[in-house]
């Protein structure tokens, strides 16, 4: 940046100063008022209504359902139905044939009559994508499960699998975190192959393009790779072995599975804190006898809902969320207060680390099958002791770091949570957010990965956050082999445009704008290729409005990098450029007052966008906080850049 450029904006720096001010003030003022009793901020996650449709499949299934509850889901059905009769897995995104499909059963079993316009319009949709015979294989799953598909059309999956040891390329522990807590009671629930049928009234023949009868129940061929094509084989050979009179550890296998999801339900009632397993697990016990009654099963139907639980009712609708972030959204809460500049000893501040503190993870959990480290970080959720994640421990201390809390528990816990996080790193430097060296990528090739991740491969964005915090208090020392690794992994990861891909944020915008901080907080100087790179990104992705937007499909070269401005990515963005040392650049300036421009009268900000991910493409999330902390964080940093030129 020149002289003279850095002479023609800070005039215009300082003219907006007050502006800046308000909004910060305003911004600061609404996330006190929404804070906690406890402490604890937390934000709804939105995702698509795949979730929902399941929960009211489940209750059918345990024998649990409710009609009240069932109707309000079938209204917030309803409501999120795309003009074409199709429903999307994220706003304003293409509809999507499975979630459509289950949404349509969903609401045929709540009672949606089939010729209601609305109905007809899915039908029309679903039949149009290639109907049932098309669906993923975890909505054949369920179809299944109802009695709306044969079983002999979904993979299979040997219980047997459970018995493997932790080192096997194979283990469930070769799996991600949240893929092992689905596949273990998936291998009970397709062993046993239970169905529990529906009322005539519910079935959706109607959604067979070639009829119930005549269904191809084949997997699909498939031409992605030789490893897909073994698996299929091996499926195959595995169907044989199915036939035998005799299977000498099944029973065993079985018995195993069975422990291992008693043994992992969290102290809420869910499972990994997150719905799939949870919903998975209640479903298998239900399979292998467990009664309503069983303490098990009551906690997990009890965790749903309550003051904490993953359901949100109101008078008109019910919803269910994939996953809490109760941890995650005070981290980030109090990262935006403290760069707003609210005093370290704020009861604010104080209340929500003292409520951190209290949730750090010290005790053992999945991780360790495969690291040595000692336990020390936090999860994501109110109750997930088995799987805490280096993202939030990272988030997590730097928060700590900047608040007034007794000075001898926090330094224990955040030399605790650093030990944690160095023993996490992975061999090839960065770090995955649950689990050390989970790299199989041919795992991503089984017949069950048509939809998610399956591995916890190390990622820019994580990596970043933990060099950035790590570096900022000393953890990972310029020169030291630790931070060597870290920096030679995201030099790797940049992309030839000068972008990094946010595993966990859509998309590049996420990724950059993790990566830039980090290389600050590493002593990289800001006159470096890969940062230099990286602006250049930025400034040609920068919106005529002052902002930045990525689309979530807009990882293809047309339009990569592209759409509509957004709270949280155009906070992205800014700092990146600031951390860049581009905070006195015009673009900057801009997308400060995008932010202050959007920001509404209460000191909030509107985001329907999903700008959160789950998996990418496959699962979408909005994070309802994200629209608030992150632009409050983006403006709290420009005003210091600002002040630093006046």
């Amino acid at each position: 940046m020149t002289a003279r450029a850095g002479q023609d904006v800070a005039p215009r720096l300082r003219a907006s100063s007050e502006a800046i001010d308000l909004a910060v003030d305003r911004a600061v003022s609404h996330l006190l008022a929404v804070q906690g009793d406890e402490g604890y901020w937390w934000g709804e996650l939105e995702s698509n209504v795949t979730i929902t449709a399941e929960h009211l499949f489940l209750t059918h299934i345990l024998g649990a359902g409710d009609a009240g509850e069932w109707e309000k889901i079938a209204r917030y059905l309803l409501s999120k139905q795309r003009s074409d009769g199709t429903w999307a897995n994220w706003y304003d995104g293409p509809g999507n044939l499975s979630t459509t499909i289950e949404a349509y059963l969903a609401l045929k079993m709540a009672g949606t009559s089939a010729d209601a316009p609305a109905m007809t319009r899915a039908c029309e949709a679903i039949l149009s994508l290639g109907g049932i015979e098309e669906a993923r294989v975890f909505t054949k799953i369920w179809l299944a499960l109802l009695g709306e598909w044969d079983w002999r059309g979904t993979p299979v999956l040997p219980p047997e699998l459970v018995l493997l040891p932790g080192w096997s390329p194979l283990s469930i522990y070769s799996f991600a975190c949240w893929a092992r807590g689905t596949i273990v009671p998936m291998t009970i629930i397709r062993t046993l192959r239970p169905v529990f049928p529906l009322p005539r009234f519910a079935h959706v023949d109607e959604l067979f393009v070639r009829g119930r009868e005549r269904a191809e129940l084949a997997l699909p061929r498939s031409h992605r790779s030789a490893w897909a094509t073994l698996f299929l084989a091996a499926d195959r050979a595995l169907r044989a072995t199915e036939r035998l009179p005799v299977k000498p550890f099944r029973r065993r296998a079985i018995r195993a599975a069975e422990r291992w999801i008693v043994a992992h339900q969290e102290e809420d009632g869910s499972w990994g804190g997150i719905q799939p397993p949870w919903v998975y697990s209640l479903i298998a016990l239900h399979a292998l006898g467990y009664p309503s009654e069983h303490p098990v099963i009551r906690r997990g139907l009890a965790g749903f809902t309550g003051p904490k639980g993953f359901a949100i009712e109101e008078e008109e609708s019910f919803r269910l969320q994939s996953c809490l972030s109760p941890v995650w959204d005070t981290g980030l809460a109090m990262l935006a207060l403290e760069e707003a500049g609210l005093a370290e000893d704020h009861p604010a501040l104080v209340r929500a680390g003292e409520w951190l503190l209290d949730e750090q993870i010290l005790s053992g959990g999945d991780w360790q099958v495969r690291s040595s480290g000692r336990p020390g970080g936090w999860a994501f959720e109110f109750s997930n002791d088995l799987y805490p994640d280096t993202d939030d421990a990272a988030i997590v201390v730097a928060a700590l770091s900047g608040a007034k809390l007794d000075p001898v528990r926090k330094r224990e816990a955040i030399e605790r949570a650093a030990d944690w996080l160095l023993a996490m790193q992975s061999r090839n430097g960065g770090w995955g957010a649950f689990d050390r060296n989970n790299t199989q990528s041919w795992l991503r090739e089984i017949p069950f990965a048509d939809f998610g991740e399956m591995i916890d491969p190390p990622s820019a964005d994580v990596t970043a956050h933990i060099v950035e915090v790590l570096g900022r208090l000393g953890f990972l020392r310029p020169g030291t082999r630790r931070l060597d690794r870290a920096l030679r992994y995201l030099e790797g990861e940049q992309e030839a445009d000068g972008a990094w891909f946010g595993r966990w944020g859509v998309n590049l915008t996420y990724g950059i704008g993790a990566v830039l901080p980090a290389l600050e907080a590493a002593g990289v100087p800001a006159e470096a290729p890969a940062v230099r790179r990286a602006v250049g990104w930025l400034l040609d992705h920068q919106n005529a409005d002052g902002g930045w937007g990525e689309r979530v499909e807009g990882v293809d070269p047309l339009s990569r990098g592209r759409g509509p401005s957004t709270p949280s990515q155009t906070a992205w963005a800014l700092m990146g450029l600031i951390a860049a040392g581009e905070g006195r650049h015009p673009a900057a300036q801009r997308g400060a007052e995008f932010l202050v421009s959007r920001q509404k009268a209460d000191g909030s900000w509107d985001e329907p966008e999903f700008t959160g991910t789950g998996f990418p493409i496959d699962f979408m999330i909005n994070y309802h906080l994200y629209r608030d902390v992150f632009p409050l964080l983006a403006l709290g940093r420009y005003r210091k850049a600002a002040g630093e030129v006046a």
